[in-house]
């Protein structure tokens, strides 16, 4: 493959579009993650068992909606996020979102790096010297499926979606029959206080900014609906499970790392290598997701070679003690990356009418400020909100948007020359 085999600066075409399975297996590599169960357990210490039910399916049906609606206008539109941004923030303008998503990508893959090492260490009682080394080791191995690109993700999902799913729901069972089954569960007070607002955000934030990003494989659909139900369903059920598993396992073992307790059950085989293939599945697509941000950024079709230098970026990241902020870390993303999304779906529908015009021909301004400062106001807001701030970040930044076109600009779109599919 060339370095410009997934086409990062233009519209995915359509002979190189995807049908549903190939779409969400890479989805549902994306949301089986270790880190949404850190999540989960944080909920788990916080609300009885029924509340913890409702938490997690109306946190991530919300994602998953979320996810599903930036899915949509990427297969219409064959543009992934940072694409889109151009229209919305303006050729240089659009620079913004690449930074915050590509950190926010950083950051996870430093906390998925340091992760592996930190835990292997633990678990096979190697030499504490070793940690930074195998940092090193991850987070360059990690890479190589990215490099390949959207086939190297399919094929490592198909492996390890599988293996996960069943090693969750035994651990699961297990846990449940040391509690006492369905009545013992039931039983367990909170230990800890968390608003539901705050647990909610906790939620979306786990995945706020891949639900974001999730156009870098959306955009590959056949069409609109494969991309909403992929969203959909590997949200639901993959995003689900992992919030689910995290705070199920806090209510047992007051514990939501599954491979702490993976050993605790006397299953440590099947710790390392449920750490292993989670971390590998997530990290791939995660670093994929940061040098579509620095393509963007730099305007460079060079793809692989910018997973490369992002990987030792997030390198660096986690050496640096990223893995101990965690959950601010999921709280600030909560806030500043919805926002985004916000943005994009209220210019894509509202100024577009739906049918954006071919990225290379249409006449951008540099700056959209009107975009610029609804994200602005909408991450502002939702930062300092006491509500479920993603839902609030969204639902501001649509409205200044909306309000501002309808204010500011009195240009009409032609939608001609534009890539669409349904």
């Amino acid at each position: 493959m060339n370095q410009q085999d997934e086409h990062p600066l233009s519209e995915t075409p359509l002979s190189q579009r995807k049908g549903f399975f190939p779409i969400a297996m890479v989805l549902f590599s994306f949301t089986f993650f270790t880190g949404t169960m850190f999540a989960g357990g944080k909920i788990g210490v916080a609300f009885n068992f029924v509340d913890i039910l409702w938490i997690t399916a109306l946190g991530n049906f919300l994602l998953a909606s979320y996810a599903a609606s930036l899915g949509v206008i990427s297969a219409r539109s064959g543009l992934n996020t940072v694409l889109m941004g151009r229209f919305c923030f303006g050729n240089l303008g659009s620079k913004l979102s690449d930074v915050i998503l590509g950190f926010a990508e950083l950051g996870w893959y430093a906390w998925g790096t340091a992760t592996l090492a930190i835990s292997l260490v633990k678990i096979i009682h190697l030499p504490e010297a070793l940690t930074i080394p195998l940092m090193v080791l991850f987070g360059l191995g990690f890479s190589i499926t990215a490099i390949i690109g959207f086939k190297g993700l399919e094929s490592l999902s198909k492996i390890s979606i599988p293996l996960m799913a069943v090693l969750l729901i035994v651990s699961m069972y297990l846990a449940t029959k040391t509690i006492g089954g369905w009545t013992g569960l039931n039983q367990v007070q909170p230990t800890e206080h968390l608003t539901f607002s705050a647990a909610l955000t906790i939620v979306f934030g786990t995945f706020a900014s891949g639900a974001t990003q999730i156009t870098n494989w959306t955009r590959m659909a056949k069409s609109s609906k494969v991309a909403v139900w992929a969203c959909l369903i590997s949200f639901v059920i993959g995003n689900g499970l992992m919030v689910l598993a995290g705070a199920w396992m806090a209510i047992v073992y007051q514990q939501p790392d599954i491979v702490e307790v993976l050993i605790l059950q006397g299953l440590s085989i099947a710790a390392v290598i449920m750490l292993c293939l989670n971390l590998w599945t997530i990290q791939g697509p995660t670093i994929y997701n940061v040098s579509a941000a620095a393509c963007h950024l730099i305007r460079s079709e060079r793809r692989k070679t910018l997973v490369m230098v992002s990987a030792v970026i997030g390198i660096i990241l986690a050496v640096a003690g990223m893995y101990e902020l965690l959950i601010p870390f999921l709280l600030l993303l909560g806030a500043i990356i919805p926002p985004i999304g916000g943005v994009i779906m209220a210019d894509y529908w509202f100024k577009y009418k739906g049918h954006y015009p071919n990225l290379a021909t249409a006449h951008l301004p540099q700056f959209n400020w009107i975009g610029l400062s609804s994200y602005f106001i909408g991450a502002l807001v939702a930062y300092n909100s006491p509500w479920i701030a993603p839902i609030v970040g969204i639902v501001v930044s649509v409205v200044c948007y909306v309000v501002g076109i309808s204010l500011f600009s009195a240009k009409t779109v032609k939608p001609s020359q534009h890539l669409h599919i349904d």
